[in-house]
């Protein structure tokens, strides 16, 4: 076989498991509440009944929530791909891939692509429950789609961390777990919900030790000024990092779980 038609088995083998790994998603309920029903939720939630007593009202308190709920969205659809993956590897499926004549690493590769359309649907969802709730960004479409790339590629570079959690994992109940408490960790002791200045010393300081933080500011900086700003850079560069380190341990680890 030559290289170009070993190519284009991977490219077609890949696309293959992406569609199958989509569809289980499509059809699993708990699934499809991690990238339609959550952000729907927390955005009114969160919104109406904390934006009169953090911002005097729902409307100003829209340009720091929306951000915050992307981002959140983004961590908890990311988190599906390391117990997607290991559901798969326990339910013993991946043996059965074995046997077939495809890409040995097509299953894993069609997970994480299946995973940015996932991560598109989850913010797109996000933006939008925002923009009904009336939130009307200086920056405009173009600032909201750049801003929802940016979101939807550290996710996606997040979905690495937590393919390599799942192949590691002893269950799926186990990454489920602590995929939920990384999640809530990041989200929270950030600033996606509240004003970092309104925290003590010591939360401001854990605030800013936390990444979540500056993916925030860049997203809203570039949804208030419609520009690529220097921190949107810095969090680009961050994600490529994350990719360039975790994605060849994720595929260590898959090959030596198969």
């Amino acid at each position: 076989m030559d290289v170009q038609t070993h190519r284009g088995n991977l490219v077609m083998n890949t696309a293959t498991m992406a569609y199958r790994n989509l569809l289980k998603t499509i059809h699993n309920p708990d699934r499809m509440m991690d990238v339609i029903i959550q952000p729907i939720m927390f955005m009114l939630m969160f919104g109406y009944l904390f934006g009169g007593a953090i911002a005097g009202n729902v409307k100003n308190y829209l340009p720091t929530i929306v951000p915050g709920i992307l981002i959140q969205t983004m961590l908890s659809a990311s988190s599906g791909s390391g117990s997607q993956i290991r559901e798969d590897l326990d339910s013993g499926v991946y043996d059965r891939f074995k046997s077939l004549p495809m890409a040995h690493i097509a299953p894993l590769a069609g997970q994480l692509f299946a995973d940015i359309l996932r991560l598109t649907i989850a913010a797109t969802t996000s933006l939008t429950t925002g923009y009904i709730m009336g939130w009307r960004p200086a920056a405009g479409l173009g600032g909201i789609i750049v801003s929802g790339l940016l979101a939807i590629f550290i996710g996606w570079a997040m979905s690495w961390i937590f393919a390599l959690l799942g192949m590691l994992a002893k269950s799926a109940t186990t990454v489920e777990s602590f995929s939920l408490m990384i999640m809530l960790t990041l989200s929270f002791l950030s600033n996606a919900f509240i004003p970092i200045h309104t925290l003590s010393k010591t939360m401001q300081v854990i605030a800013y030790m936390n990444p979540v933080t500056y993916v925030i500011i860049a997203i809203r900086q570039i949804l208030a000024t419609g520009h690529w700003t220097n921190e949107a850079f810095l969090v680009l560069m961050f994600g490529i990092m994350i990719v360039v380190v975790f994605a060849p341990l994720t595929v260590w680890a898959y090959n030596r779980n198969n």
